[in-house]
């Protein structure tokens, strides 16, 4: 065995191992179509003084990314569609009226003085917390900014006495009378529940959006959808993968065994990186999962038939091992670099199940040149490197 082979062979088995504690310990994220969940369609509308716009749109995107965020969803996908169009999957979330009022809520909190004169918006919070008031009732605790600070100390001074409505979406929420100059935080009262407390700040620390958003459709995907799936492609994968298996086997005999155990690697690396990454399985990344096993399979049979023209031009079997390593791999990276430019493309414009199938396809593509350019050769050199006039009659040249 050549020097440095058998710490390459354990840097294999490590590499599996960790693999596999990174699969045993994260779990996999599901996607709508696999999980179910909720999927809901906005759309902006007009008011009287803001019309609709490109970067109303955008923003209101941004709004209801960081709502979704504190909701704590699992890779949720939010895409525009059309001009005025938002669409929000929440796999998992099987309460969508609850994912209605969070994410369509507009939130403008506004603070007025007696002659409706706005005195700060939610613009000027820092943050908003949920908890109890003095007598025990659900409360939000806000802080504000230095800008904001100086506006409330300003108000309160001059409103001593008097009555601060604080109002959210147009209805009042409670109408306190300032009883002391207030500088940097207070309390917002009048909510029902904890439950409406914990959103409401939640939606202040996310922002107001910059247009009302009317929801158009909402829709919940039952999970039984997605156990069919699951069963259905997990017995397309394993039919497919098997039949790999055996033709690499009946047409490369020892080599074909080589491919079969870079191809166990390799699959330890993509769900180990999908796990890490914490990306989102659906199943359009199960069929670029599997696309991508075609490729790494497609990866050794170049090496092996460059292998065999090598054997036939009379040279010995480690002498073609390497050459036919060599005059591959250029052939390889070419064919592979092309999918990995239209995987990018499809990641950039493509939306929700189009960028899982992107993200598992750039993975499995990474993944499989590694085990075919790396894995296999490490393995077959430390196997023919026994006794190589033995193993070339099982190269078929």
């Amino acid at each position: 065995m050549r020097p440095g082979m058998l710490w390459k062979i354990l840097g294999i088995i490590i590499v599996v191992a960790v693999c596999a504690g990174v699969i045993y310990k994260l779990p996999m994220n599901l996607g709508l179509d696999l999980k179910g969940g909720t999927r809901l369609v906005l759309e902006a509308q007009d008011t009287s003084t803001v019309k609709v716009d490109e970067d109303a749109v955008q923003r209101a995107k941004e709004v209801i990314q960081r709502r979704v965020d504190q909701l704590g969803v699992a890779e949720p996908v939010i895409y525009r569609q059309g001009e005025r169009r938002i669409v929000v999957e929440l796999a998992g979330v099987k309460d969508p009226q609850r994912a209605k009022e969070i994410i369509g809520k507009t939130a403008m909190l506004e603070f007025k003085d007696e002659n409706g004169k706005v005195i700060m918006t939610g613009n000027d919070l820092k943050n908003a917390t949920a908890g109890y008031d003095e007598y025990g009732r659900p409360a939000v605790h806000f802080e504000l900014t230095p800008e904001g600070g100086r506006k409330f100390e300003k108000a309160t001074r001059e409103n001593l006495g008097r009555q601060i409505s604080i109002i959210l979406d147009n209805q009042v929420l409670s109408s306190p009378v300032v009883q002391a100059v207030i500088k940097d935080k207070g309390i917002i009262q009048g909510m029902r529940s904890m439950e409406e407390t914990k959103d409401l700040s939640m939606m202040l620390r996310a922002g107001a959006l910059p247009v009302p958003m009317k929801i158009l459709h909402s829709e919940t995907l039952e999970p039984m959808l997605g156990r069919e799936s699951i069963n259905q492609s997990a017995v397309a994968g394993a039919i497919g993968i098997m039949l790999v298996l055996i033709f690499m086997l009946a047409m490369y005999r020892l080599p074909g065994i080589m491919a079969d155990v870079a191809l166990a690697v390799y699959a330890f690396i993509v769900f180990a990186a999908m796990a890490a990454l914490h990306a989102t399985l659906t199943l359009p990344g199960i069929a670029g999962m599997i696309l991508s096993i075609g490729m790494a399979v497609d990866a050794n049979i170049i090496i092996f038939e460059r292998i065999k023209e090598e054997l036939r031009g009379g040279k010995r079997l480690r002498a073609a091992i390497e050459a036919g390593f060599t005059r591959a791999f250029t052939c390889i990276l070419d064919s592979n670099l092309t999918t990995l430019i239209t995987a990018g493309v499809l990641y950039i414009y493509g939306t929700g199940p189009v960028k899982g199938f992107a993200v598992t396809l750039t993975l499995g593509i990474l993944a499989s040149m590694f085990t075919a350019i790396v894995v296999t050769r490490i393995i077959m050199t430390a196997i023919v490197d026994r006794n190589p006039e033995r193993y070339a009659r099982y190269f078929g040249a």
